[in-house]
């Protein structure tokens, strides 16, 4: 009897996985160094798939089914193995269980803000965050690429890659999109869909895919929603004369209906508050505008004069332009005289530096000499 009981704890007949967590990816079946039966067993529920490794070689993959584990259902292994139709030996290989499940609910967003030219604001930073869900479709590649020889692996040991996977296509399409920030709201699903897109390229070579793909929000830096928030509040206002025009006419509505609240005091602010409103609206229009002052009795000022800038010719060559102060400075070193030709722009031809009344005076600066010299 103990025998049979030994061999009967040595060889595993019966082989399945029951999974009671929510993040557990890949499980591997303990054989405890025992040997497989051959024609033993094998349940594979639906939401799993169950991969055979075999001296360290991927060998068969079972999708949900109940199996009995015998050559015609092993044609990797059997190859492996070298078996031939009539053998009937145990094996010792490693199952690994796959949840091909989806994953829900799991939370992507960016670490630091992403730098982008926003067509209204200029360059600015934004935030953004949301959730998405992954499931595996490929086991042999999920558990080559990602997995190894890891007994137990969950969905927090390649969240991490996945999310940086995210935040990379997220930053690269948001920058490159050209919506406005105040715009994007309205457009997160389209963004979705084009970041869903373009991480489903890169996890598909883990042997995943992402089913699902939401932003949730997307937000501004605390000081650019500050400002936004100002903006907001002065556009609501309006113009803020008749804002206040309507404030004060509130207050006084108010003062007025409650006479008792203070002795009289109420009826001599309504009285008060009326008489500015009534001096306020005789500063108004017609038309709710203020009169403009009139100005038709009042001349304009003069045009400036224009300043002249003088060319002079000597020698059959041209120099210049230079201006009054200079000419005038010439005409002090003996530079310039009366017979200096001259020309400004809008005067016909070249004149003489004394026939020109502009410059004449030039000449006449220092005093004549005494009388009797």
């Amino acid at each position: 009897m103990g025998i049979f009981d030994f061999l009967s704890g040595e060889f595993i007949d019966v082989i399945h996985w029951t999974d009671d967590t929510r993040d557990t990816m890949v499980w591997r079946f303990e054989r405890e160094g025992h040997e497989i039966k051959y024609g033993a067993k094998l349940t594979v529920r639906e939401g799993q798939a169950a991969v055979f490794v075999h001296e360290g070689q991927l060998a068969d993959v079972f999708t949900p089914g109940l199996y009995l584990l015998e050559t015609n259902n092993m044609p990797i292994l059997t190859t492996l193995q070298h078996w031939d139709h009539g053998f009937r030996s145990p094996f010792k290989s490693e199952i690994y269980f796959v949840n091909t499940t989806r994953f829900n609910d799991l939370k992507w967003g960016t670490k630091n803000p992403i730098m982008l030219r926003d067509p209204e604001f200029g360059p600015t930073r934004i935030r953004a965050f949301g959730s998405y869900s992954v499931r595996v479709t490929d086991p042999a590649r999920f558990l080559t690429e990602i997995v190894g020889t890891d007994g137990e692996f969950t969905m927090d040991e390649i969240s991490y890659q996945i999310r940086n996977v995210i935040v990379q296509a997220f930053s690269r399409i948001i920058a490159g999109s050209g919506i406005p920030v105040l715009d994007m709201a309205a457009n997160t699903a389209d963004l979705g869909k084009l970041v869903a897109k373009e991480i489903s390229v890169v996890v598909a070579e883990y042997g995943l895919t992402i089913p699902e793909f939401y932003i949730e929000n997307i937000s501004l830096p605390p000081a650019v929603e500050k400002a936004l928030d100002k903006r907001t509040s002065m556009g609501l206002a309006g113009d803020l004369g008749r804002f206040t025009e309507y404030s004060a006419a509130e207050a006084m509505t108010q003062a007025a209906s409650n006479p008792s609240g203070g002795g009289g005091m109420g009826a001599g602010l309504g009285m008060g508050m009326g008489m500015a409103m009534a001096n306020q609206m005789g500063r108004v229009g017609p038309w709710g505008a203020a009169p403009q002052p009139n100005t038709a009795s009042v001349p304009a000022p003069p045009p400036p004069p224009v300043e002249h800038v003088w060319h002079i010719a000597e020698n059959g060559q041209t120099h210049g332009p230079y201006s009054k102060a200079a000419l005038g400075r010439m005409a002090t070193d003996g530079k310039l005289t009366r017979d200096t030709h001259v020309w400004t722009a809008g005067q016909d031809g070249w004149m003489t530096a004394g026939e020109v009344q502009e410059l004449a005076q030039l000449f006449t600066v220092l005093p004549p000499p005494p009388p009797g010299a």
